[in-house]
């Protein structure tokens, strides 16, 4: 064959590559010098190398280049060059800042904020790792050695900024033992003891601090941070050295496409599953005015949010607090309003005056062939539910009055006993369900609506299934065998809720995921989640977050992060029919029953 001939190239191709591998796309920020966007030929030839598809992305502004950018990449990497204006970290620039590139610099902050957002994995080199930290709430130096001038010259400063060839080791950095970093260079280097790394730096600037969202992972030996990554378990990691130019460095490749490859899986997946969250308290937050078609800080649930996590439905509940003996609901209810009943109307009322105002883009299903048109037709879906059966207004007749209002379910009580049951924080008031409690079973049976018994007494549940005939769920419960609070549910009681055909939907709570609550992480909902299908078995599990109602953990702690939940099914090697049981699979079969 002639290295010369077309022809007989492509037919060469064609004969060995039939059809083209899913290979991620990877996108890899431009330099711009002299009117035109450049990149050394490291980085893409890397990225190739690794099993990956580089795409170079020019620095625009345009947020509509930049979201349909972010759509069609599977992971970033943020590229070397010039500084940052300090103007973008509320700082007056230093007399010893170097050149700036504005052209870049909003481009890029942009592009890292979003991709955080959404999951990206990104890799930041050089001024990469600077971006990471300008992006995401932590800050840069804009002189090494204006930032740290030594005390009478002990230890000197390193030589940062090197002349050596780009393939040459300059100087080492010790990394620490519970980094990713670490695990990815297999115990090349640890902190504070261990053989040192050796790296290549050209950078006259560093981070000083990554912020909360960032930790330091590396430092040179004159303490300048050299590496940070993600302190939310989220697929990022900054170095300040130059690793496209060292053979020692391709492991650093290989972790960026192996992360990129499980973020493509889980988009592919969830185009044609559906992901349905089973329990989220949004509406608490209604009287703050929040802003459901924007991305709002004060809430965990809205429809950037969802999108950005490509979530399909959420299950959003109208929470009734539950008054003292002898005090009227009025003197409680967070907005005006006479009954339980009427609370709850009012609720529903804002949720469809949410919906009315965003139709192109949102709608309530009250069917599971809502759901499904929903997701054709590229909106997001609320299902309606009630958290505390006293938004009956112990009148069996407001069962049917909700299930017409769209309710898919009813959460028979909250922290307290109410007329229905005892609750698991209660006093034992019924010794279980009570005589009006086993009338709404009975009713809500025949209005299909769904008995849910998180919040409820242990002989509450054992009450409530032994007289339901239809199956029950805990929409948002966790397993009291890994964290003993009287909220989560005994082995044994899921053993009870299997054979009924009930699902238990792993919450996020801290409280209820760890003894030392500030100590939950996506790890530990992954354990409920893994101890429940030990037990019960994958068709009785799902995902009730409890957004909004104090729950969201680092690593899954918005609507955000539900695909990012999905990676870690995949890296679990969870096959697509169990991730989809998981994901809404289960909860719809309940619906149906």
């Amino acid at each position: 064959m002639s290295d010369f001939c077309l022809d007989d190239i492509t037919n060469d191709i064609h004969s060995r590559f039939p059809a083209a591998d899913e290979r991620p796309l990877i996108g890899i920020t431009a330099n711009y010098a002299d009117s035109s966007a450049t990149l050394s030929e490291g980085y893409y030839k890397q990225v190739a190398a690794a099993g990956g598809v580089p795409v170079i992305i020019p620095p625009i502004s345009d947020p509509a280049v930049i979201i349909n950018t972010l759509e069609r990449v599977d992971g970033l990497i943020l590229s070397g060059g010039g500084d940052f204006n300090p103007l973008w970290a509320g700082e007056q620039p230093s007399p010893h800042l170097h050149s700036i590139n504005p052209e870049r610099d909003r481009p890029e902050l942009l592009i890292t904020r979003l991709a955080y957002h959404r999951n990206i994995p990104m890799l930041g080199i050089c001024r990469g790792i600077q971006t990471l930290a300008m992006a995401l709430g932590g800050r840069v130096d804009q002189d090494i050695c204006e930032a740290h001038q030594p005390i009478d010259k002990v230890p000197p400063i390193l030589k940062h900024m090197q002349d050596a060839p780009r393939t040459e080791a300059t100087h080492e950095v010790t990394l620490a033992t519970d980094s990713i970093l670490h695990s990815i260079y297999n115990n090349v280097g640890a902190h504070p003891c261990g053989r040192p790394k050796p790296v290549n730096s050209f950078h006259h600037q560093a981070v000083a601090d990554g912020g909360s969202r960032l930790r330091a992972v590396a430092w040179s030996a004159d303490g300048i941070i050299e590496a940070v990554e993600s302190s939310c378990h989220k697929p990022v990691i900054g170095v300040q050295w130059h690793p496209e130019w060292l053979e020692t460095d391709k492991p650093l490749f290989h972790w960026l496409i192996s992360e990129a490859t499980l973020l493509q899986k889980a988009r592919r997946l969830h185009d044609h599953i559906l992901t349905i969250d089973s329990h989220c308290d949004t509406p608490m937050f209604f009287p703050q005015g929040i802003r459901f078609d924007r991305r709002d800080p004060r809430i965990l649930v809205d429809m950037h949010k969802m999108t950005e996590g490509q979530q399909d439905a959420v299950s959003m509940v109208a929470y009734l607090p539950q008054p003292k003996e002898g005090q009227a609901f009025k003197d409680i209810s967070p907005i005006a309003a006479e009954t339980p009943k009427d609370y709850a109307d009012l609720i529903f009322d804002r949720i469809e005056s949410i919906v009315n105002d965003n139709s192109e883009h949102l709608a309530i299903a009250r069917t599971i062939d809502d759901l499904y048109e929903n997701k054709r037709r590229g909106r997001k879906s609320i299902m309606l539910g009630i958290e505390n059966g006293i938004a009956l207004n112990h009148d069996i007749a407001n069962i049917s009055h909700f299930r017409r209002r769209g309710i898919r379910y009813i959460t028979l009580c909250h922290n307290g006993d109410n007329d229905i049951c005892d609750s698991a924080r209660g006093n034992e008031t019924h010794c279980g369900i009570s005589h009006f409690g086993a009338e709404v079973i009975s009713e809500m049976n025949k209005q299909h609506v769904l008995i849910d018994l998180s919040h409820a007494s242990e002989k509450s549940f054992y009450d409530a299934i032994s007289l339901s005939k239809q199956p029950v769920v805990c929409s948002h419960s966790n397993c009291r065998a890994l964290c003993d609070v009287p909220r989560n549910i005994t082995d044994e009681q899921m053993r009870a809720l299997a054979r009924n055909g009930g699902v238990m939907q792993i919450t996020l709570y801290a409280g209820f995921l760890h003894k030392d609550s500030d100590r939950a992480s996506v790890v530990d909902a992954i354990n409920h989640l893994e101890h429940a299908i030990s037990v019960m078995g994958i068709d009785h599990v799902g995902i009730g977050t409890d957004f909004d109602g104090d729950g969201g953990v680092p690593g899954f702690a918005s609507s955000a992060d539900v695909i990012a939940f999905t990676t870690q099914l995949l890296r679990r090697r969870y096959s697509d029919d169990d991730i989809a049981k998981i994901w809404g699979g289960n909860w719809i079969r309940t619906l149906e029953s």
